[in-house]
């Protein structure tokens, strides 16, 4: 029996609350080793997100549409579940510190565990990238610093108005 599932379609969870410079390198650098990439725009109930799921897949579709292998979607539930309902059979995952490759290590597992056909391939955040989270740039935009060196210009604008009626 073939297996349905496809190894050059990747899909990148995450919940890009907002999505920074080094999400949009994760997704340049997969976009050129997978046939397809599915960024999967999901919600996980232990983070509050400043932007609904609609406009962060807005934001998303805005700045990957250089890339005409890239796809953006939302989903609910579990990314293996996410993955295999695309038809993939890579879980891409992008790795900036020692305790992301703890978490994402022990996430892997458990995936391997819930569905032993996805496979979890992970990239090294470039240096410019590996301080770099979501939750750190919603502190620096509300504070009112300087978010050009990690945010598409849509999503900077995005950003400082959303903090802005808050």
């Amino acid at each position: 029996m073939s297996d349905p599932l496809s190894p050059r379609v990747a899909v990148y969870t995450g919940t890009f609350d907002p999505i920074h410079l080094g999400h949009l390198d994760v997704i340049r650098r997969g976009s050129g080793l997978f046939d397809r990439l599915i960024v999967g725009v999901g919600i996980n109930p232990d983070k509050s997100t400043l932007f609904s799921i609609e406009e962060r897949v807005r934001l998303i579709r805005e700045v990957t549409a250089q890339y005409g292998n890239v796809e953006v979607e939302a989903f609910h539930g579990l990314a293996v579940q996410f993955v295999r309902k695309a038809g993939a059979r890579i879980l891409l995952r992008g790795l900036r510190t020692l305790s992301d490759m703890e978490y994402e290590f022990t996430m892997s597992l458990m995936n391997l565990h819930l569905d032993p056909g996805i496979e979890t391939v992970f990239l090294m955040a470039k240096e410019e990238f590996s301080h770099v989270s979501s939750s750190l740039l919603r502190q620096i935009a509300v504070l009112g610093g300087d978010l050009s060196k990690f945010l598409a210009d849509p999503v900077r604008d995005a950003l400082t108005a959303k903090v802005a009626t808050k």
